[in-house]
């Protein structure tokens, strides 16, 4: 049952404001529709004057944190996963900084000032708690949520027929993080043995991992996509290939399944929590993804050969998976319960 509200004083605070096409934005702009939808008012201003916060993020302005506490309202931590990639992988002493630092600030957070925490995935929470350890707070798990209504499979689309179009869908796969877009490629140049097949890239990818990829199949690379046409674009593809190592809780993935449109990749991170057995395929990563090791490219070309043959049996799984799951209203309930009720 959705909690009742008093639509006349309900505000949530959400810090720190965030802005951009995806990660901590979209969750932003997802979760305030939902808060306007049932009437409760928005703030960004933890000086404001509201019912409870929610830190979607790192932010430096922990004095207005703790005032918050002090003022008896509760502090909720959405957390993220952990940046971890700048270990095994040199990226940039900007990215190693960020990376560093980020994960010093919400830890900080974590332990001294939030209230409660949500993790995204149950892969987040166990990681979180094997790295920095079990917090004394009350913890839940809250998955991600779509409208459905925005990612339907129904919509206008260009999915061509006369060749297989595999779509990686990213906020980045530039530099450090562009270990998944080749293997990507070489999963699609494995398919394309039995299948005609190329691949769309929307997401940012430097120039230089660009030149370095050789690939024996089309390769176009979109950029980074405006939100509003990525459901035209989902649905213009037939499988989409999680490029993350150790996803968190990533959007593309929801999205993709909430347009019907099944989803493949490798059993690291939450991706099999996200699809789950009949939305796509996970196969056993082959090697040690915490170490950027290859995977089994192999094993995956040959299971997700089974999508590409029956695409309206995967295609409708992916979206009975998304309405059962990933609802926009579920989640936001689910936050509001944790926001609100004592």
């Amino acid at each position: 049952m959705p909690l009742r509200y008093n639509l006349f004083m309900t505000r949530i605070c959400i810090t720190p404001f965030v802005q951009g096409t995806g990660g901590m934005a979209s969750f932003r702009l997802k979760f305030e529709a939902g808060l306007k939808k049932r009437n409760i008012d928005v703030t960004y201003r933890l000086d404001d004057s509201f019912d409870a916060a929610l830190v979607i993020a790192g932010t430096r302005f922990l004095p207005d944190l703790k005032r918050v506490r002090q003022r008896g309202i509760r502090l909720v931590q959405r957390l993220d996963g952990i940046n971890w990639v700048h270990r095994v992988k040199w990226s940039g002493v900007r990215y190693t900084t960020r990376a560093i630092y980020g994960n010093f600030m919400l830890s900080l957070i974590r332990n001294r000032f939030a209230d409660r925490v949500v993790y995204q995935s149950q892969f987040i929470k166990t990681w979180w708690e094997d790295w920095y350890g079990v917090t004394n707070k009350p913890s839940q798990v809250i998955i991600n949520g779509v409208d459905l209504d925005f990612y339907n499979p129904n919509g206008e689309h260009e999915r061509p027929n006369d060749i297989y179009r595999m779509l990686l869908l990213e906020g980045s796969l530039a530099r450090g993080l562009n270990s998944g877009l080749f293997h990507g490629v070489a999963v699609a140049e494995k398919l394309a043995e039995k299948f005609p097949i190329e691949v769309v890239v929307a997401g940012t990818v430097d120039e230089s991992t660009q030149k370095k990829l050789q690939s024996k199949v089309p390769v176009k690379f979109l950029g980074t996509v405006p939100r509003e046409k990525i459901p035209h674009l989902i649905r213009s593809s037939h499988l989409m290939y999680c490029a993350e190592v150790n996803p968190p809780c990533p959007n593309s993935v929801i999205e993709s399944l909430a347009c019907g449109l099944p989803v493949i990749g490798f059993d690291s991170g939450s991706l099999k929590e996200l699809v789950g057995d009949s939305a796509g395929v996970v196969v056993p990563y082959g090697a040690n993804p915490w170490k950027l090791e290859i995977p089994d490219i192999s094993a995956l070309a040959e299971s997700a050969s089974e999508v590409l043959t029956k695409q309206e049996q995967f295609r409708t799984s992916a979206r009975k998976r998304a309405e059962s799951e990933f609802g926009l209203d579920k989640m936001v309930e689910s936050y509001l319960k944790v926001l609100l009720e004592n």
